[in-house]
């Protein structure tokens, strides 16, 4: 019988080494952005690692796709929605088991990998489903606590390791909100790594650089 497809559109990269399963990074975009994006990234990561990238299920105009809506409305300034990042959150689970099936992964080796709203759904997911998620990847996001599932706290975080990392001077999420990640994680007991760069919202050679090293230490 034929594995069904994933839910999600995607692109996919096998690893090099295909005789056992496989360990895997999942990758998730950022608003406005597809599946194309992060992608690009995929030859610069270790060989033994299959890679995917999902496509947001929100189609956006002129083009682009979006995990959530964000609004700017006069009275509230601009905000999220949150319905929809939930959605995108169970959804993104539900990926990742048909992704460990169809492709022969190691289900105890996903690592997600994301960059902006593409991190605050790694996040989301990472917390509140961790049986799913070894480590995770964070560029330029945060941890939205209203989309994390009810009772997160009480989860067994005691494998999931996280890096995330942020530019100092980013001008569409400020550096302030992702400092709030540290303290956070800290008191959940989570194993993590946090790092600024002097840079906006984008990831530096030398951010790029240290992820790597950080994986590679980790998986």
């Amino acid at each position: 019988m034929e594995k069904k497809d994933l839910r999600l559109e995607h692109n996919f990269k096998p690893a090099k080494n295909t005789s056992e399963k496989a360990p895997a990074i999942i990758m998730l975009h950022g608003f406005g952005s597809d599946e194309n994006d992060l992608f690009a990234f995929a030859t610069e990561l270790p060989e033994k690692y299959a890679v995917i990238s999902f496509r947001a299920p929100i189609r956006l105009e002129p083009y682009g796709n979006a995990w959530y809506n964000i609004y700017f409305d006069s009275a509230d300034g601009k905000f999220s929605d949150d319905k929809q990042a939930i959605a995108s959150r169970d959804l993104i689970a539900q990926c990742i088991d048909e992704a460990v099936e169809k492709y022969n992964l190691d289900p105890n080796n996903i690592t997600l990998a994301g960059f902006s709203q593409g991190t605050i759904l790694s996040f989301a997911v990472a917390l509140s489903y961790p049986e799913k998620v070894k480590n995770v990847l964070g560029l330029s996001g945060y941890v939205n606590t209203e989309i994390l599932k009810e009772g997160f706290a009480d989860n067994d975080f005691s494998n999931l390791k996280i890096y995330t990392s942020h530019g100092s001077v980013d001008q569409v999420i400020p550096v302030d909100w992702a400092r709030k990640t540290k303290p956070f994680l800290e008191n959940l007991n989570i194993d993590f790594q946090y790092s600024e760069f002097p840079v906006g919202h984008g990831v530096s050679p030398q951010n790029f650089s240290e992820m790597k090293q950080w994986l590679e230490k980790n998986g």
